[in-house]
């Protein structure tokens, strides 16, 4: 902008300079013309008044050398300028300077041939006689009536015409330059007055390019440049109004695709990755930062997903494909190349959708896997109360002992039946959510105590000691009857597989203000570590002859795990073969 106010005085001081030159000139060059036009009058009227007065004479060229010489120089005192008296034939009769003998013939001189021909002649030429620039003025004078007429001449020197000339100049140059100081205060002071709004509307410009878009111009004129003003703070209004909108829409898209459960890759036409959500990076086991802008075949992945995405750039269709990765995790994914068309012809890349179908496969699997496991559970059973009935219709029944065994036989089966089908409805209520928890203060010292109390008999059977150590003053907020499930289960678990002779021990004690936890131990005969992951699976047995002889469905440790998921809790195992289990169970005091 300072060029711009630079260029700005220079070329009005330019403009001034030129005009006031070319003004100055006209004066100096007006002044001369008049000058020398009132000098040639005045001679004129001096020659006017010489030929009037002037005694004219005629003879030989002596005597008239002698008269006319004479009579100039004298002429010269009065007039103080050059006489010269010249005959028709352009002789020089007399010169007040020069001795006539010695002089040219004056016929072709300028002012002599106009004198001549129009009655009054001039001329400006240096003087070959006395070498300075002089004016020249001539007249004809009648002599003798009926011959030539004769010329008078008066010539005087410029040199005072241009001395003056030159001191009008010189005080015309001095008033120039001071004109020109002024000017270019003046010229300065005008092109800072405009050019400082132009410089506050570019510097907000410039914060307006750097995105700071909250920069306005302060208008103090209403004006041009202060309609240009309005302009730019009008659209710096626009400009942030769309830049929140985009922020806006940015945050939202980002949001998306950051809590999108699926793995998002934008890839272009030339096969470099655009854009990286976060699950993403999840599933690739790489950053954003490391790949994007990077073309995908340097992502040290499996060659099928390279392949695919390059067949997805060259066939422009959408493929469908499930692969297992094995990094960073073994995981099964279904991929999805999906083309990118911004117009109906523009094709711009391809979109990768990474969806993790683990999950999703096991849990078919496990369903599958359920409905074999049921479908086993319930044949078992079945078969049985089949077999046993056709065999009393056969006849058996008429050997009552026979008979009678035979029938509880159908019987325990028919409640392990009972039982089996029960635990799945219960089961499936659980994991549906369909079980409404109605919480309560419990008092757990009386609560343990009753619980166990239930489980004695059984125990007693099998000479099992069961030990309580209950912190005393406990209160929690739960599902009473739910809790008690949980805890009978468990324990009834522990039971089961411990030998006689065993012991099986509650524990529960505060952990923290906020958990209540609860330790279930038994000596049973444990569980190897390999199953250790699964028992909590619906139907999974460590040892299938054992759990089925001793009732069990298979189902209870997995109701145990879904109902304390209920409460807010967390349930664990440690278990050693020979030694016995430990069942850890926290939950949360309040809800």
């Amino acid at each position: 902008m300072n060029s711009f106010r630079n260029r700005l005085t220079l070329i009005m001081i330019i403009m001034v300079a030129i005009s006031v030159s070319s003004a100055g000139v006209f004066m100096a060059k007006t002044f001369k013309d008049n000058h020398i036009q009132a000098l040639e009058e005045n001679m004129i009227r001096e020659m006017r008044i010489i030929s009037s007065k002037m005694d004219w004479r005629s003879g030989s060229l002596e005597e008239l050398y002698v008269f006319y010489n004479r009579e100039a120089k004298e002429l010269k005192s009065y007039t103080d300028a050059r006489v010269t008296f010249i005959r028709s034939d352009g002789a020089v009769l007399g010169d007040s300077d020069t001795e006539p003998e010695k002089m040219d013939n004056h016929l072709d001189r300028t002012e002599v041939r106009e004198a001549l021909e129009s009655g009054t002649g001039r001329s400006i030429r240096e003087s070959e006689t006395i070498g300075q620039n002089m004016i020249y003025v001539a007249i004809p004078v009648s002599v003798i009536p009926g011959e030539e007429p004769y010329i008078i001449r008066l010539a005087m020197s410029l040199q005072q015409v241009d001395e003056s000339i030159h001191r009008m100049t010189a005080v015309l140059i001095m008033g120039l330059l001071v004109l020109f100081l002024i000017v270019a205060l003046i010229s300065y002071r005008l092109a800072l007055s405009l050019t400082r709004p132009l410089e506050q509307i570019t510097k907000v410009a410039k914060r307006i390019k750097n995105m700071d878009y909250a920069a306005r111009v302060k208008v103090t004129k209403q004006d041009e440049i202060g309609e240009l003003g309005y302009a730019i703070n009008a659209m710096a209004d626009s400009l942030n109004e769309q830049m929140t909108r985009i922020r806006e829409n940015e945050g939202q898209l980002e949001s998306v695709l950051n809590n999108m459960i699926n793995g998002i890759v934008m890839i272009d036409q030339t096969g470099r990755i655009l854009l990286m959500n976060r699950r993403a990076e999840e599933v690739l086991g790489f950053s954003a930062r490391e790949l994007v802008g990077r073309h995908f075949a340097e992502a040290k992945q499996q060659y099928e997903l390279a392949q695919m995405i390059q067949e997805g750039l060259d066939t422009r269709e959408h493929l469908r494909e499930e692969i297992t990765f094995y990094f960073p995790e073994e995981r099964l994914l279904e991929l999805n190349v999906v083309p990118i068309h911004r117009e109906v012809d523009v094709f711009t890349g391809v979109l990768l959708v990474l969806q993790d179908v683990s999950a999703i496969r096991r849990l078919e699997r496990m369903r599958s896997e359920f409905v074999a496991n049921v479908s086993h559970e319930l044949k078992t059973p079945i078969a049985a109360v089949k077999g046993f009935a056709e065999t009393l219709l056969g006849g058996v029944v008429k050997d009552e002992e026979t008979a009678r065994s035979f029938l509880q036989i159908i019987f325990d089966e028919s409640d392990r039946l009972n039982r089996l089908i029960g635990d799945i409805l219960e089961l499936s209520k659980i994991e549906s959510r369909r079980v409404p928890l109605i919480f309560s203060p419990i008092e757990l010292d009386s609560f343990v105590s009753k619980t166990v109390t239930l489980l004695e008999s059984e125990a007693a059977r099998k000479n099992i000691k069961l030990h309580m150590q209950i912190e005393p003053g406990l209160y929690m907020e739960a599902d009473e009857d739910r809790l008690r499930q949980i805890m009978m289960n468990v324990l009834a678990n522990g039971i089961n597989y411990t030998p006689e002779g065993g012991r099986v021990s509650i524990k529960v004690h505060a952990r923290g203000e906020e958990h209540i936890h609860f330790q279930i131990s038994d000596s049973g005969i444990g569980i190897p570590k390999k199953d250790l992951p699964r028992i909590f699976e619906r139907f999974y047995r460590v040892d299938k002859a054992r759990s089925r002889s001793s009732g069990g469905t298979g189902l209870g440790l997995s109701i145990v795990k879904h109902l304390v998921e209920l409460h807010k809790g967390t349930i664990t195992v440690e278990s050693t073969v020979g030694v016995g289990t430990t069942f850890d169970i926290e939950l949360p005091v309040l809800h």
